[in-house]
């Protein structure tokens, strides 16, 4: 008698990797992860794409900016203009995670401005924002290199980065210091042979546009994904407001996304570098470069609005 025996069941072939959660409906791929917020911010690629829709930021006087809309690639440059007092500062602080939104949602390099400001923080540097990271006179240029390479090698790499520089030689970690301080001034355009005492030049002694290179290559020693500078263009000459705008598209062609707060947007960027243009409005918060122009706010009103962006500042959450 014979045993009838059992067919093998058929191996199932694996699904090919289509990039799409089973459980999402059919045709539309998966969100894609946040970033990790603990990653180092050398180690990500690219600069950091600023998405936000509907965000204001309200004081103790009343809203200082709202309904901000911004769209902006990695690698773009994003000049926040409009009249003295519309919330142009807090505006980058709030985009930079240093200042906390009212209402809205955005994110900055993938990461949600709402929930991982602190992880913003570390991929988004401050270049020039008076009040908040000023330059101290009495120190020499090569003085404020040498501290924020130690500050950065000390509190601004992420755990596993530190460990990794920790098993370096001595003689390795001056190295990698020495190249990214290099580094940091040559993408800031500021040759330090040109100054007048060279790296011993005391920052009071600097011109205006001088100084901005200074704080850019402060600003690049930690290697973010977007840095923000403040008043770009104040009490530059028309030939040196170009020279500033250069040195901006030249960072952002490197990949670095820069948030810049100007009196006046330029019309274009040198080497086709993307520009996006977002006009601050007392009355409406914000509005896009191709609406209509409105009346100038009378003094009064500056004047308070100014009150209302300061209130602001003391207010809201800063690091």
């Amino acid at each position: 008698m014979t045993r009838h025996q059992p067919e093998p069941e058929p191996q199932r072939q694996p699904e090919p990797d289509t990039g799409r959660d089973p459980a999402a409906p059919a045709g539309r791929a998966a969100p894609a992860p946040d970033p990790d917020p603990d990653s180092d911010p050398a180690e990500l690629p690219g600069g950091a794409a600023v998405e936000a829709g509907g965000i204001g930021l309200k004081g103790p006087r009343g809203w200082v900016f709202r309904e901000v809309t911004v769209e902006a690639a990695p690698g773009s440059v994003v000049a926040l203009t409009g009249a003295s007092g519309t919330g142009r500062t807090c505006l980058l602080l709030a985009l930079t995670g240093r200042m906390k939104l009212t209402e809205g949602e955005a994110r900055v390099g993938g990461l949600r401005l709402r929930k991982q400001a602190a992880a913003i923080r570390r991929t988004a540097a401050l270049a020039h924002v008076p009040g908040v990271d000023d330059l101290e006179p009495s120190l020499t240029v090569g003085e404020h290199l040498r501290e924020r390479v130690l500050l950065q090698r000390r509190y601004g790499t992420a755990p596993l980065a530190a460990l990794k520089a920790a098993l370096r030689s001595p003689r390795q970690r001056r190295a990698d210091a020495r190249r990214v301080h290099d580094e940091a001034l040559a993408a800031a355009g500021l040759d330090l042979a040109t100054l007048p005492k060279g790296p011993r030049t005391a920052v009071r002694d600097l011109e205006r546009l001088e100084r901005l290179r200074l704080c850019v290559a402060l600003a690049l020693i930690g290697r973010p994904r977007l840095i923000a500078v403040d008043d770009v263009d104040l009490k530059l000459s028309a030939p040196l407001r170009e020279e500033a705008w250069a040195l901006l598209a030249s960072v952002a062609a490197s990949g670095v996304t820069v948030l810049a707060v100007c009196g006046e947007a330029p019309a274009g960027l040198p080497g086709d570098v993307p520009l996006v243009v977002v006009v601050t409005d007392r009355a409406t918060g914000a509005r896009t470069a191709e609406d209509p122009a409105e009346p100038a706010p009378k003094a009064d009103d500056t004047d308070e609005t100014e009150k209302e962006t300061a209130d602001a500042l003391a207010e809201t959450g800063r690091a």
